[in-house]
C-alpha cells in the first residue's frame, strides 16, 4: 500500500477573541499567513485574511476537480476545462458554530461526453474524492453544468 502525509503548522497568540494566529505550510503557499477570529467572523468578504472555512473550500473544490479529471480521462474524455468554487455555509447551534452543508459549483468543458455521462461522473467523483470522504459527516451538495 502506497502512503504519504502532508503537513501544515498553526501558531496562535492570545485570547480567541482578541489573539491571532498564523499558517505555514512546507510549499510556501502559507508562510506565517494571518488569521484571527476578527479576520473569520467580522470580514464578509473574506479579503483581510484566511480562516479554516477558505481554505478547507479551496482544498475541497481542487481535490474534486482532480478526482474528476482523473474519472473522466480513465473513461476516455479527458476534460478541456474544470472550474469548481466550494461554498460552505455555517450556522451557530447550542454547541457553537458548525458545517450545515458544502456545495460544490462545478462548470466543466468535456468534448464528446452525453450529460448524462457527465452528471453520473461528477457524481461519483464528488463520493470518492478524498476531501468528501473526510468531510463526509457535513452534507455535501453538487451543482454541475457543462459548457
Amino acid at each position: 500500500m502506497a502512503t504519504f502525509k502532508r503537513t501544515a503548522s498553526a501558531v496562535w497568540q492570545g485570547s480567541g477573541a482578541e489573539g491571532s494566529g498564523s499558517l505555514t505550510g512546507p510549499s510556501g503557499v502559507l508562510d506565517n499567513t494571518p488569521y484571527s477570529a476578527k479576520l473569520r467572523f467580522q470580514n464578509e468578504d473574506g479579503k483581510a485574511g484566511t480562516n479554516p472555512e477558505e481554505l478547507i473550500a479551496a482544498a475541497h473544490a481542487g481535490c474534486y476537480i482532480m478526482a474528476l479529471s482523473f474519472r473522466l480521462s480513465g473513461a476516455g474524455h479527458p476534460p478541456t476545462e474544470l472550474r469548481c468554487s466550494a461554498s460552505i455555509d455555517m450556522e451557530k447551534g447550542d454547541a457553537g458554530w458548525g458545517f450545515a452543508k458544502i456545495t460544490l459549483h462545478l462548470e466543466a468543458n468535456v468534448p464528446g461526453i452525453s450529460e448524462a455521462d457527465f452528471l453520473e461522473h461528477a457524481q461519483a467523483a464528488k463520493g470518492g474524492c478524498p476531501v468528501s470522504k473526510a468531510l463526509s459527516a457535513v452534507p455535501i451538495e453538487l451543482e454541475a453544468k457543462l459548457v
